[in-house]
C-alpha cells in the first residue's frame, strides 16, 4: 500500500459534486490514498501528464481491474506492442480523413432526422431526447452495430460504465453489466458474417479485416460503446447548459469571436466528461517522497487536473476566453484518446450548431441536476424553444 497520506470522502456528496473535494486534495494532500475509493490519487494536472506516460510504472495492463473482468482486455488495457498494434490497426475507423470523409455527413443526417421530428414540438428532454439519440445513431454507424436502436445503445453504454466505476462492489450493478455485455457479443455475432462479405470503416469491420480474434474485437467494440456514448451525450446536453446559463458566453459565438470548437475544449476543461482513468503500479515508485508499491491502484484525476489553479486562470469558471489547451480532456501518451477526432466532429462541428441554430429561443425549462465523478454530466435537461 501507497504511503500517501490518507484523505476521506463522503462518497454520495463526491459522487453530486467532486469538485470541492478535489480542490481541498491539489492543496493538502495532491498525492492523497482516499479508502472510500482504494486508490491513490494524483490530482494536479503537471502530476497527471507527466506520470501517465511512464506506463513501466503506471501500467493499463489490470487484469484484476473492473474493465478487464466485466468487458474483457481491450486495447485501452494494454501497453507497450500489443497496444500500438491494436490502436494501429483500428485508426482506419477514427482517422481524421475517415471522421471528415465517412462519418460527418453520416452524424449531420442523424442529428437532421433527430431535430426534424422534434423541432415542431418545443418540447423536449436535451438529455434523453437529443444528446442520447445523436450520440446513440452515430455511435451504431462507427462500430458496426447499425441492426440496434440507439436507446438500446444508450442502455448498455451505460450499463457498462455503472459496472467499471462499481468499486462498491455492488452485486446488482455487476449483474446489470454482465447482461450488457452479453447482449453486446450477440449483436456482434449478428454482425460478422455481412461485414466479412462487405467490409466497411466501421470498428467491427476493420478488426475483422485486420485478422483480430474474437475476444479482441469483442473486447475493443465494448471499448468503444463504453466510452463512445456517454461521453458525447454528456457533453452535447452539459455544453448547451452551460452556453444557456452564460449568455455572455454564447455571446461571443454568435459575434464570431469564438468558435464552437474553443466552446467544446473549454466545457470539457470545466467539467471533464472522463473524470479519470485507473492505473495500476508495476513497480516501485517514489513522486513527491511518497512510495507508491507494486500494484498499487492509482487513479489519474483528469477532472480534477483541469482545473489546477497553477495552470488555468480560471479553472472554476467557464470561460471561452481562456486558454484551455493544457486540459486533460482526451488524456496523453501513449493513451491519448483515439476517439478525439470522432468526438470534436460530432460534438462541436455537427449537434452543437444544429441544435443551437434549429431550435429559436431554446430555453431551460426546470432543473438540471449533475451527477458522477469518475464519469461526469447532466442527469435530466428540460427545455423549450419557440416552435
Amino acid at each position: 500500500m501507497s504511503s500517501a497520506p490518507v484523505l476521506d470522502i463522503d462518497p454520495a456528496a463526491f459522487w453530486r459534486d467532486p469538485y470541492p473535494a478535489l480542490k481541498r486534495m491539489r492543496a493538502e494532500a495532491p498525492v492523497c490514498f482516499v479508502p472510500q475509493l482504494g486508490a491513490t490519487l494524483l490530482t494536479r494536472r503537471d502530476d497527471i501528464f507527466e506520470n501517465e506516460k511512464k506506463i513501466e510504472v503506471f501500467s493499463s495492463v489490470q487484469p484484476q481491474g473492473l474493465m478487464t473482468r466485466l468487458m474483457g482486455q481491450n486495447m485501452m488495457r494494454k501497453d507497450g506492442e500489443p497496444h500500438r498494434v491494436e490502436r494501429a490497426a483500428i485508426f482506419p475507423t477514427v482517422s481524421p480523413r475517415t471522421v471528415r470523409d465517412v462519418w460527418k455527413a453520416q452524424f449531420q443526417a442523424a442529428t437532421d432526422a433527430m431535430l426534424d421530428e422534434l423541432a415542431p414540438q418545443g418540447r423536449a428532454c436535451m438529455v434523453r431526447d437529443m444528446a442520447m439519440r445523436v450520440s446513440g445513431e452515430a455511435l451504431k454507424a462507427i462500430t458496426g452495430l447499425t441492426q440496434i436502436t440507439w436507446d438500446e445503445m444508450d442502455r448498455v453504454s451505460q450499463g457498462m460504465i455503472d459496472g467499471c466505476a462499481n468499486y462498491a462492489g455492488d452485486p446488482a450493478v455487476e449483474a446489470r453489466c454482465n447482461a450488457c455485455t452479453e447482449a453486446i457479443d450477440r449483436w456482434i455475432d449478428e454482425r460478422v458474417p455481412e461485414l466479412l462479405a462487405h467490409p466497411d470503416h466501421s470498428l467491427l469491420s476493420v478488426q475483422l479485416q485486420a485478422g483480430f480474434s474474437p475476444e479482441q474485437y469483442r473486447a475493443n467494440v465494448k471499448l468503444a460503446i463504453s466510452g463512445g456514448q456517454n461521453e458525447p451525450r454528456d457533453v452535447i446536453a452539459g455544453l448547451v447548459w452551460a452556453l444557456l446559463t452564460h449568455p455572455e458566453q454564447r455571446a461571443l459565438i454568435e459575434a464570431g469571436q469564438v468558435g464552437y470548437l474553443a466552446a467544446f475544449d473549454e466545457y470539457c476543461r470545466w467539467i471533464a466528461p472522463v473524470a479519470m482513468s485507473p492505473r495500476r503500479v508495476a513497480q516501485r515508485h517514489v513522486l513527491h517522497g511518497i512510495t507508491l508499491e507494486p500494484e498499487d491502484r492509482v487513479f489519474l484525476m483528469f477532472g480534477s487536473g483541469n482545473r489546477d489553479e497553477a495552470v488555468f486562470a480560471r479553472p472554476d469558471e467557464f470561460d471561452l476566453t481562456q486558454d484551455a489547451s493544457a486540459a486533460l480532456t482526451f488524456g496523453a501518451g501513449p493513451h491519448f484518446c483515439a476517439g478525439a477526432w470522432v468526438a470534436r466532429c460530432l460534438i462541436a462541428e455537427v449537434a452543437l450548431p444544429s441544435i443551437l441554430a434549429r431550435l429559436p429561443g431554446l430555453r431551460l425549462a426546470g432543473d438540471v441536476p449533475f451527477g458522477g465523478w469518475a464519469f461526469r454530466g447532466p442527469l435530466r435537461m428540460p427545455v423549450e424553444w419557440d416552435a
